[in-house]
């Protein structure tokens, strides 16, 4: 029994200093919002991390709890009572051994934690924090968050301290920054003083060697690849294969009450796969890549317990599974010199003076980061347009009109639709323009500052996390006038220089934006010259998981459209 308790010991110890090399970052840019039965607005990080500022720290006392339990338990007698009738007592014994050690264990997590939250607030008196509430030690603001719409959370405090102010939400420091002149100087401008930061279990399911999690050459190196891909010049011949996947859809959804969101996903999910690995596929991998893909994605935004039974650990089963299959597809282009097209193509080709290739390991990831990237964001933006073209009648037609002209020409010419038609669509365009600035699918992203920095006047520590509220931008009456209203002609003069960031700024903007809106081009040009789509439902909304997208998806019924008589 004593070398059992003292191998329990030395397991839990092991464990503690292990735990403690597991946290290396924290929030991703790509985090909003997530709902619930209930009328609050739950944030989707909140749901999926306790603290991505120091997941290490709760590990370690994760595991100093469990380990408190476990020696408890080996310390309780293990030899029955002598009495049949002291079992009972014997049995009630464990309740009040139990009480005073779990007291101690609470007082000492709050102990923790209190020493934890003065450190992180610790700064040098000479220097000046931008204004702002800190909240309760360690919980911060973060019950308000709960409690508020999170536009309402940041637009109250913008209001009351300015458009630079801090707060502690999610376990983290944090700055804020709702100026154009700000958000430039974190993005674009000394973007070497301000680091992209995930949660260690988005990086996990990504992959460590992701284009997202990096910084410096490496960074570069893939920046460059990545975006080779999705260049007007590299995108432009995949007109056809995307009008293809359009044509495939639409006629299933005729006379059909559809889920706008799930039938976009499948949309999007398609066209990655072109982008990802070109047009010429096994279809029994791509099937197999898909459906591995989707288990991969139920897990992403929930509790990181790895355990059997969860979502999470049935994600990174699938994880592995998507690993193996993408490195099968590696080698088997290797082995046959036939690098392909798309973004794989590419990745496959690159050398360089100092590394001869990328690894098996590092095309993997970053094929798993861009399906990723490019799935839910424009998804969740093509159902926004179909919202927002419902809902204004008369502008719906306006565009069906423009699209009707480009038609005529087509057939005329007896050809499909062209890059260049893509090019002459000025209103639905801005409809698109539109739907990104008001919807705001990227609503801020995370930061984090590499050094003490002075910015704009105020102290910003080393380890705070810095966020650039592109949503509260994007909805500054300065900026939009009337920006709650859905007016694409707002775009027929050229916004002011960044107020209008829908894809991010700097290094870390997102590569694939001229491709999401090529997808969006082609399927309105064939929607709204062959169909109506009426909303099911009454219920009007946002909800979150993890992007923002209307109630239930948009439930709609597609039907053709009425011509009428000239």
């Amino acid at each position: 029994m004593k070398e059992l308790k003292q191998g329990v010991t030395r397991n839990v110890v092991t464990s503690v200093k292990q735990s403690s090399h597991l946290g290396k970052t924290t929030p991703t840019p790509s985090t909003l919002y997530k709902s619930t039965s209930s009328p609050l607005l739950i944030p989707a990080s909140i749901h999926s991390q306790v603290s991505f500022c120091h997941l290490s720290l709760f590990e370690s006392l994760l595991f100093y709890s469990s380990a408190t339990m476990q020696l408890l338990f080996f310390s309780l007698p293990v030899s029955p009572p002598p009495h049949p009738f002291l079992s009972t007592f014997h049995d009630c014994q464990v309740p009040f051994l139990i009480t005073p050690i779990l007291f101690f264990s609470f007082f000492l997590l709050l102990v923790l934690l209190l020493l934890l939250s003065i450190h992180q607030w610790r700064h040098p008196t000479d220097k000046l924090l931008p204004p702002g509430s800190m909240g309760w030690p360690y919980i911060g603001e973060t019950l308000k968050l709960y409690t508020e719409n999170p536009s309402s959370f940041f637009a109250n405090r913008q209001k009351r301290y300015g458009d630079i102010f801090k707060t502690h939400i999610l376990g983290c420091p944090c700055v804020m920054i709702s100026s154009p002149e700000a958000a430039r100087i974190v993005l674009v401008t000394q973007a070497h003083l301000f680091k992209p930061t995930y949660p260690p279990s988005k990086e996990k399911m990504i992959g460590p060697e992701a284009i997202f999690f990096h910084q410096g050459a490496y960074h570069s190196r893939l920046k460059k690849l990545v975006q080779a891909s999705f260049l007007p010049s590299a995108i432009r011949g995949s007109v056809s294969e995307i009008e293809q996947i359009v044509l495939k859809f639409l006629p299933t959804w005729e006379n059909t009450t559809i889920n706008t969101l799930q039938e976009m996903k499948r949309y999007a999910f398609d066209v990655a796969m072109i982008s990802a690995f070109g047009h010429k596929q096994d279809l029994e991998i791509l099937k197999g890549i898909k459906q591995l893909y989707q288990c991969l994605e139920k897990g992403y935004n929930s509790m990181p317990l790895d355990l059997p039974g969860t979502s999470f650990h049935k994600a990174m089963k699938a994880r592995k599974l998507l690993n193996k299959t993408l490195r099968r597809l590696i080698q088997d282009r290797r082995e046959n010199e036939k690098q392909g097209r798309g973004l794989l193509g590419n990745l496959l080709g690159a050398k360089n003076q100092k590394v001869d290739q990328l690894s098996d390991s590092q095309i993997a990831d970053n094929i798993i980061g861009v399906i990723f990237a490019a799935h839910d964001t424009t998804a969740s933006v093509l159902t926004w347009v179909l919202k927002y073209l419902h809902d204004n009648g008369d502008l719906l037609e306006a565009v069906a009109r423009e699209q009707e002209a480009i038609q005529r020409k087509i057939i005329e010419a007896n050809r499909r639709l062209t890059w260049d038609d893509t090019r002459h669509m000025p209103l639905t365009t801005r409809v698109i323009q539109e739907t990104l600035r008001i919807a705001s699918i990227l609503s801020f992203t995370f930061r984090e500052a590499v050094q003490d920095v002075e910015f704009e006047g105020y102290y910003i520590p080393k380890g705070w996390k810095v966020l650039p509220l592109f949503r509260t931008i994007h909805h500054c009456a300065d900026f939009f006038p009337q920006p709650e209203k859905f007016d694409p002609s707002r775009f027929e003069v050229p916004p002011r220089p960044n107020t209008f960031m829908p894809f991010g700024n700097g290094v870390h903007s997102c590569p694939g934006s001229e491709l999401a809106k090529l997808e969006v081009l082609v399927l309105l040009h064939h929607l709204t010259t062959s169909y109506r789509w009426q909303v099911v439902g009454d219920e009007d909304g946002i909800q979150y998981g993890p992007f923002p997208v209307p109630k239930r998806g948009l439930p709609v019924k597609v039907t053709p459209r009425k011509i009428k008589a000239a």
